[in-house]
């Protein structure tokens, strides 16, 4: 570590940023990020990372000095910041302090150098109350997100990319990642590893403190890590983190996003979008609709709907829809379901996959799932006031 690197000056910064990025064996991350991880008391696993701060090929200068204070030249992983380095750090971007210019890097930072000064109990500074877990303040790089990740803080760094609408879906490797993260009590306190929390719900009891379990799952609520510009989500239970939502989208109470899926521009979420699905601008998921995902032994094929689509209530899909398609209310089309075209023929819902201006209906006399061509977008698509979140 370069420790007489101490600017004064934002010209000095930048000069200082320049030599780091320049450095022989430094190679440039793809992404980093900057935040918290809480660490389980009982075996040391990381039951999830919060990044106050995260990039993705930007901030390449924040990223090198960063770099240099923890030692780091190129690859994948994930460092904690004690003390010392939180000290030298800011040091390293003190003119950016009270520049009167917003730097969350900065910022994140500042506010885990505080975490050192809670309590003058030193062995305790970073328990987190309670719960038998510690906080670590991390810095995390990612080489390459077409590459797996490799760990823990590296798969919440994904997701926060994907929920900050930095990467689409299917915009990084997310191979492996039920393998690194934990099973994990989400409670109104914080995390907490599953085997631990019976012997913390006693204590809890005992002392009359209220503590409400949210769930056990691999997988935590987004809002409680990041709230997406310009939407609405009615019930934070059912969006998780990794979920990408785009300004403009719409979450009601029966909708659900699953992580690596969501939507492109605004859109009327009141079904089920599953892992993987990506869903188009001005499209409307109606009540309790379904799109298959690709978990589950679902398959390979991506499962996208376009532009100005409607999927009607209580109706599913699961092949794509290009774009001003409309799935008629409690219709299931699957790959396999027999079609009838307008001249009779019938085919494998399959072969239509990815075409736009269709109708799926059923007819209520045969009973054949019936494929009409249309033209126009249904009532000129969503309404704009309601969306201008």
């Amino acid at each position: 570590m370069s420790t007489d690197l101490r600017p004064t000056t934002p010209e000095q910064f930048a000069a200082m940023a320049a030599r780091l990025r320049a450095r022989e064996g430094y190679v440039e991350p793809a992404a980093f990020g900057i935040g918290i991880a809480n660490i389980a008391d009982a075996d040391g696993s990381v039951l999830d990372t919060w990044f106050g701060a995260y990039s993705l090929n930007e901030n390449f200068g924040s990223a090198a000095i960063l770099a240099d204070v923890l030692g780091h030249l190129d690859g994948s992983a994930t460092y904690e910041l004690d003390e010392d380095l939180l000290r030298e750090l800011m040091h390293r971007f003190a003119p950016m302090i009270d520049d009167g210019q917003r730097h969350p890097n900065v910022e994140v930072l500042a506010a885990l150098a505080g975490i050192s000064h809670e309590t003058p109990d030193h062995s305790r500074r970073n328990q987190v109350p309670l719960l038998p877990v510690q906080r670590k303040a991390v810095v995390t790089f990612i080489a390459d997100l077409a590459e797996p990740p490799v760990g823990a803080s590296d798969v919440y760094l994904r997701l926060h990319l994907l929920s900050g609408c930095k990467v689409q879906p299917h915009g990084a490797n997310l191979d492996g990642i039920f393998g690194l993260l934990a099973n994990v009590v989400w409670t109104s306190l914080g995390p907490c590893d599953v085997a631990s929390f019976d012997q913390v719900r006693s204590g809890l009891m005992a002392s009359a403190q209220p503590c409400t379990v949210f769930g056990v799952d691999k997988f935590p609520r987004l809002v409680d890590y990041l709230i997406p510009a310009g939407v609405r989500i009615a019930d934070a239970d059912r969006v998780r983190l990794g979920a990408h939502l785009a300004e403009g989208t719409t979450v009601m109470h029966e909708g659900f996003v699953n992580f690596n899926a969501g939507t492109l521009g605004p859109a009327m979420v009141e079904g089920r979008i599953s892992a993987g699905v990506v869903v188009g601008a001005n499209s409307d998921i109606g009540g309790s609709a379904s799109i298959m995902g690709v978990l589950s032994g679902g398959g390979k094929e991506v499962i996208s709907i376009g532009e100005k689509c409607l999927l009607g209530a209580n109706a599913g899909i699961g092949i794509s829809l290009g774009d001003r398609c409309v799935v008629e209310a409690g219709l299931y089309v699957t790959a396999g379901t027999l079609v009838q075209l307008p001249d009779g023929t019938r085919v494998k819902a399959s072969q239509l996959s990815g075409s736009n201006d269709l109708l799926f209906r059923r007819n209520s006399v045969s009973g054949a799932v019936e494929v009409l061509p249309r033209s126009g977008a249904w009532a000129e698509g969503l309404n704009a006031a309601l969306h201008a979140n």
